[in-house]
């Protein structure tokens, strides 16, 4: 792969804006089966969310470990107890400007997509898909087809629409009590963390680079100042909250803070937030979907105009995400 077929993300004097518009279709419990799920456009003219059934073993769940938004779908999956009703497949570090790819598997094919491109998928649905080919995404096995790659919804529907296949002690990741401020925080965690740090990462001007930067530590500054007397985001329990902040928590020292800018201190230096991802990450279901190595080679190597090289740091030392968080005394 060379660097001319890798995607640029930098817009010389703009800010960073993320496309948000995905393929909306949802996996739900309850739908009306007898209309086309490829079919978007009700007969009124009215334009619905095309729905297809939650099926145990009909959908693979397509996540790379290096990406933060795929990494969330892969620890709902697991905390929920979905790995034998959804099959997970799980492409390389490293992309091109088409797709990402299964560099992982034997010849570089889905063992059961049978796909070297996720962007197959993409195709046999949509020929001339004209958005980026993103993860997580949902395909459905026996056509090969995507069926979304709405990311906040994935996460969302495998909580609700799939709760008759969860586990028996599976967590409740919506508690209903706090349900309406979690709400709250997390559109708080996305727009200034989850989006904040490619905010700076990706700005192009100096100017959106020091809003960018404004934005994100008052955002974690007031995440620290929350943390200071409860375990988690929400209280006592481990909720969809926390599983968003969390992926970028776990990339920030890695790669946020020096390859997006985002160096005014390092999470280590947050003594509450630092606990708080130390207690995640030790928690089944987060610290194992973390992979160090290909993170830093997803944004260091593919991110050719922020780090034209391609050269990956070595650090920096990891071993304190091993050492006792003491956050127990907050439950």
């Amino acid at each position: 792969m060379t660097v001319d077929e890798r995607p640029t993300y930098v817009e010389k004097g703009k800010a960073f804006d993320r496309d948000m518009t995905y393929i909306p279709d949802r996996i739900t419990a309850q739908q009306d089966r007898s209309r086309d799920p490829l079919d978007a456009t009700a007969t009124d003219g009215r334009i619905e969310v095309p729905t297809w059934p939650v099926e145990p073993g009909r959908y693979r769940l397509v996540a790379a470990k290096a990406c933060p938004w795929a990494n969330r779908s892969i620890i709902v999956r697991r905390l929920l107890g979905l790995e034998d009703v959804i099959s997970l497949g799980m492409p390389g570090p490293v992309h091109d400007k088409r797709s990402w790819t299964f560099d992982l598997d034997p010849d570089g094919v889905d063992p059961v997509l049978g796909i070297h491109r996720l962007q197959e998928a993409y195709f046999a649905r949509y020929p001339d898909y004209p958005r980026g080919i993103t993860v997580p995404a949902m395909v459905e096995v026996s056509s090969g087809q995507v069926v979304t790659n709405d990311f906040p919804w994935i996460t969302h529907d495998l909580f609700f629409e799939w709760r008759d296949h969860h586990r028996p002690d599976a967590p409740d990741l919506w508690p209903e009590d706090v349900r309406e401020e979690m709400e709250s925080v997390m559109e708080r965690v996305f727009t200034e963390v989850n989006n904040g740090v490619y905010r700076c990462g990706f700005a192009g001007s100096q100017e959106a680079y020091d809003e960018a930067y404004d934005r994100l530590f008052a955002a974690l500054d007031w995440l620290e100042e929350r943390l200071a007397d409860r375990r988690f985001l929400m209280g006592e329990r481990i909720t969809e909250a926390d599983i968003r902040l969390f992926t970028t928590l776990a990339r920030f020292d890695a790669v946020y803070h020096g390859h997006f800018k985002c160096n005014r201190n390092k999470l280590t230096e947050m003594p509450h937030l630092w606990g708080y991802a130390r207690d995640l990450f030790s928690t089944p279901g987060f610290g194992e979907t973390i992979d160090f190595d290909q993170i830093k080679a997803h944004y260091y190597v593919v991110h050719t105009d922020l780090n034209p090289s391609g050269v990956i740091p070595q650090g920096p030392d990891l071993a304190g995400w091993h050492t006792p968080h003491g956050r127990e005394r907050l439950a």
